[in-house]
């Protein structure tokens, strides 16, 4: 019930090998100047308990990342207030894009991906977050992750 990117929309491969560039399954920094947290944009599923999720990425200020690295793993740290970001995942099932839509991150316990929250706009993602999605909208959205370009045949 849910797709997930390996990194920020804005990451090349190229920086894999840069000292000043780093990629892990859940924060990232490009050229020491951008830095970026994976969490979850949660879209309940109309009719059911079941929950839908994104796995994005946020962009974070310098200060907003340091403190929730700081936390990572420190019990309690879901107390902390949300941080300011931008979305920084193209996700090809919504148009307009999906990039630097503005987001709230909300930190979870420990070993718990963060939770996305949108900021209330007519984007169709923000939405989906705050209505819900029906189940036929979540096998059109697997069709189209998983087979690009199908519709088109």
């Amino acid at each position: 019930m849910g797709y997930s990117t390996t990194a920020p929309y804005v990451w090349d491969q190229s920086f894999a090998d840069a000292p000043d560039c780093l990629l892990s399954s859940d924060q990232c920094v490009i050229k020491g100047q951008h830095y970026f947290v994976k969490g979850l944009i949660e879209i309940p599923v109309i009719g059911s308990d079941d929950v839908f999720s994104w796995g994005v990425w946020v962009s974070l200020s310098r200060e907003s990342f340091a403190r929730a690295a700081d936390l990572w793993d420190t019990p309690g740290r879901e107390s902390e207030k949300p941080y300011f970001g931008w979305l920084t995942t193209e996700l090809p099932v919504y148009s307009p894009s999906s990039v630097n839509l503005r987001t709230h991150l909300h930190t979870r316990p420990v070993g718990e991906r963060p939770f996305i929250e949108l900021e209330p706009t007519d984007h169709p993602l923000a939405v989906e977050q705050r209505t819900g999605i029906t189940l036929e909208r979540v096998r059109g959205i697997a069709e189209t992750v998983l087979h690009p370009g199908s519709e088109d045949s």
